[in-house]
């Protein structure tokens, strides 16, 4: 009893207390500062289990990022004789994939990680500058383990059902434009060609809840990412 009382006011642990750090730093992490959702560790354990099943190639081409990626079931097809991985969890956010990434880039030693993340992240109230807070942070913590990796950013997508976020999009990819210019990260703009000739999202590329893509905005993706596969 005397451990806990000392744990809970701050006081110097007992030996029982000490011996219980470890189980604390395997807690949950913290929300907002680390991930967007402690609900990833299914999508975490769902990989593991499709990793154990068939291992993915190693130096592959690893896509990951939110539900654009995680729906995108002819990604085979669509670069063919590339040895593409799938990693998307739907939901997430930029910062997601940086706290996950011992689990799901620095496994597979991809040669190259396309990323597309930060529409959910402007969605949920984050600033444009803290995208581009989260974009450094995924270059640096990518490189730490894999320097020779290269890394490309998909701009985030203008979806008719959050037309009133192409303001803050529009900053967000402008800043991180920059620091991937900066940083040596290829930068893949797939928000021009999504508008129509009004400067709006083209809804002729969306199913029907206005925020996931059809075939049609598939292609458009393929076309642009194309000439940036390494």
């Amino acid at each position: 009893m005397l451990a806990l009382l000392n744990a809970c006011a701050g006081g110097p642990p007992t030996a029982p207390v000490a011996a219980a750090t470890p189980v604390a730093a395997q807690s949950a992490p913290r929300i907002p500062e680390q991930v967007s959702n402690p609900a990833w560790e299914a999508d975490m354990r769902r990989f593991e289990a499709a990793d154990a099943q068939s291992p993915p190639p190693r130096h592959g081409v690893l896509f990951i990022g939110s539900s654009s990626i995680r729906f995108w079931d002819t990604l085979a097809q669509d670069f063919p004789g590339v040895p593409v991985i799938n990693r998307g969890f739907g939901g997430s956010e930029l910062r997601d994939s940086t706290w996950y990434a011992d689990r799901i880039i620095v496994p597979y030693a991809p040669r190259q990680v396309l990323i597309y993340a930060g529409d959910n992240d402007l969605n949920a109230g984050r600033t444009p500058q803290q995208l581009r807070a989260d974009f450094i942070a995924f270059v640096e913590r990518v490189r730490r383990d894999l320097p020779k990796t290269k890394l490309a950013y998909i701009s985030t997508k203008p979806s008719p059902s959050r037309a009133h976020l192409l303001a803050t999009q529009r900053q967000a990819n402008a800043l991180i434009q920059a620091e991937a210019k900066r940083y040596g990260v290829d930068y893949i703009d797939i928000f021009t060609p999504m508008l129509d000739a009004t400067g709006q999202p083209d809804e002729s590329l969306f199913i029907e809840d206005r925020l996931h893509m059809n075939r049609a905005g598939y292609l458009i993706w393929q076309r642009e990412i194309a000439p940036y596969l390494k």
